[in-house]
């Protein structure tokens, strides 16, 4: 068997989880699909790398040595992706605007309306888009060249993802509302209480953060502890919320449809900012004032939209785009 980079993966995965149960949950495989993986490599190199009792799983000599090697090849190949992406992308249009622009989205408001100006502005810049849930995924193809600029959210005051050498800026805070079926009985108030809703089950689309901790600290402060939250998708959550099943937490700029109300949560005691980060060394970073003002623009015509959010604006200014600054 020839040896390729997701079996050094693997070696790494398991010495750092200690077990092969943390590491195949790590990576996303079956136990004994990666103990059958493990196996292979093992005999591919000639011994055993790893000892293992009902303690976890330590390295030979022979894991020892490998797991030296690993961990110098796996940086160097993630930088020479970064490296020759970079390169790929070198070439440009006219000005500092890239030919290809490579954007990243996780749930937000944004990335459509922000298309839609470039290939208006733009008409010869070619343009691609990845989405995820994970806002951490996301400034890590950043940072490995993979995708040029990504937007995310992050709870409250919580720092931007992790990823080191990344610029994020602001591009708007925004309240978190409560999504309801119109025929809830607080459906047409115009805002709600968040102890009113002690006793109903709610709805969130997934994703990583702090936002589930800053809900349940919410509604700790609010006197009760929420029965559920289901994560699912926005489809199912409207499901949910159609149905009377659950209360689904959204951004107040949710586009209007027959059967559901967005309505503020009083005393706004849950916030979301929006963030559009990117490497400074990238190809495409020259382009960065322009595209963080037509993101920017993209913001405020959503807002525009949404009847319900622009009212709330009027008494509550201090939400909805900001003047970008860099974090």
């Amino acid at each position: 068997m020839e040896l390729e980079l997701r079996h050094f993966k693997i070696i790494v995965a398991v010495a750092e989880a200690g077990s092969i149960t943390k590491a195949a949950s790590t990576l996303g495989l079956a136990q004994p699909a990666l103990t059958a993986q493990l196996h292979r490599i093992e005999r591919a190199l000639g011994g055993p790398l790893f000892e293992r009792d009902r303690k976890g799983a330590r390295p030979t000599a022979l894991g020892e040595l490998v797991l030296s090697r690993a961990r110098l090849l796996l940086p160097a190949v993630s930088g020479l992706r970064e490296e020759a992406a970079r390169f790929a992308n070198n070439a440009a249009l006219p000005g500092d605007t890239p030919a290809r622009l490579r954007l990243g989205s996780a749930t937000g408001p944004v990335l459509g309306g922000l298309v839609h100006q470039l290939n208006a502005a733009y008409p010869d810049l070619h343009v691609t888009t990845h989405v995820s849930w994970s806002s951490e995924e996301l400034a890590s193809m950043v940072a490995d060249g993979r995708v040029d600029y990504t937007l995310v959210g992050v709870c409250g005051d919580a720092p931007p993802p992790s990823q080191p050498g990344l610029i994020w800026r602001t591009l708007a805070t925004d309240p978190v509302f409560v999504l309801l079926s119109d025929k809830h009985p607080l459906a047409d108030q115009r805002e709600v209480q968040l102890s009113e809703l002690a006793g109903v089950q709610w709805g969130a689309t997934p994703g990583d953060g702090c936002f589930a901790d800053c809900f349940a600290a919410a509604c700790a402060r609010a006197g009760f502890t929420p029965r559920t939250l289901y994560e699912t998708d926005v489809n199912s959550c409207i499901d949910l919320v159609e149905s009377g099943d659950a209360v689904v937490l959204c951004q107040p700029m949710f586009r209007r449809m027959p059967g559901v109300v967005p309505v503020p949560i009083a005393g706004n005691p849950l916030r979301w900012r929006n963030l559009i980060g990117w490497h400074p060394d990238g190809s495409a970073a020259a382009f960065s004032d322009q595209l963080v003002k037509m993101a920017s623009t993209a913001y405020a015509d959503v807002i525009a939209r949404s009847a319900r959010y622009t009212e709330f604006l009027r008494d509550y200014p201090g939400f909805g785009v900001e003047r970008p600054e860099a974090i």
